[in-house]
């Protein structure tokens, strides 16, 4: 696979091992050199998305917002953005290839060359689809950026339903945005899940990737790029027999399936859920 295409599946930004996992190193140096790839750290990689707007950020004196924002703040999303996001103050004299809100942005809800960790979650939560939307504010809590009670701190009573969904549902247990994607699917389908359930099997505890505890019904977001390496798929694999033994229905969807089939994610769910339960 090429590794832009392995990065966009990995949310924008994945350790090398995540990445190798899904292509090869040699293809890997090629996109660096080309610039179709930029490693931010020692072992991470990530899409272009934040450099080239904050090109055209520097260009209109404004900041990046949206999925470019997450980007520069270093949180996986469900895709990267197309086009360059960003807000700024006025339009500028000549066309811009991006995408630009035009607007103030308060002090507060700036930091550096984008916006705030949290003016970045609350935008999103407001302008992209329930999925995308969840991927960002789970990823900002997964990474430390931002707690629950932050995001919970800005409801008011007359905040859109759409935004308190997405505050109210984020959390940051989803190891990675296929796992968000997985619950916002569900979620929209009026389906009930707790992700990361513990679950005591012979003595060890055992945390399914989402979970229906009262029906016994664990939901499983597999993918060789999220679980690379031997010992990761031998783990999951001693968890699913444990899970089945102990009478668990366990589900298992892949990337493709979640991002490309949710309603064949959803109907075999709900069939899962009128299995009678196991006593």
């Amino acid at each position: 696979m090429d590794p832009v295409a392995a990065l966009a599946r990995l949310g924008g930004i994945a350790s090398t091992a995540q990445v190798l996992s899904l292509t090869t190193r040699k293809r890997l140096r090629r996109a660096v050199d080309e610039g179709r790839v930029v490693r931010v750290s020692r072992g991470r990689y990530a899409l272009p998305t934040a450099d080239e707007a904050k090109a055209v950020a520097r260009e209109v004196g404004g900041h990046l917002r949206l999925l470019c924002a997450a980007a520069h703040w270093g949180w996986e999303t469900k895709w990267p953005a197309r086009h360059p996001q960003v807000v700024a103050p006025r339009r500028p004299r000549a066309p811009v290839r991006a995408e630009v809100a035009y607007g103030w942005l308060p002090p507060r809800d700036r930091d550096g060359w984008a916006t705030s960790p949290r003016r970045t979650v609350l935008d999103c939560a407001a302008e992209l689809p329930f999925d995308e939307a969840l991927a960002v504010a789970d990823s900002a809590l997964r990474h430390g950026d931002l707690d629950h009670d932050d995001l919970l701190a800005t409801l008011r009573p007359d905040t859109p339903a759409h935004v308190r969904r997405v505050l109210e549902h984020a959390t940051a247990l989803a190891a990675n945005p296929f796992e968000s994607v997985l619950r916002a699917v569900l979620v929209d389908a009026g389906i009930d899940v707790v992700p990361q359930w513990a679950t005591a099997i012979g003595g060890v505890t055992y945390h399914p990737d989402l979970a229906d505890p009262f029906r016994a019904l664990a939901i499983e977001a597999n993918s060789w790029a999220f679980h690379a390496g031997r010992s990761e798929h031998d783990a999951d694999c001693v968890r699913y027999n444990a899970l089945v033994v102990a009478g668990w229905t366990v589900l298992r969807f892949t990337w493709e399936q979640v991002m490309f089939a949710p309603h064949v994610v959803v109907r075999t769910v709900r069939a899962a859920m009128s299995l009678p339960v196991a006593a």
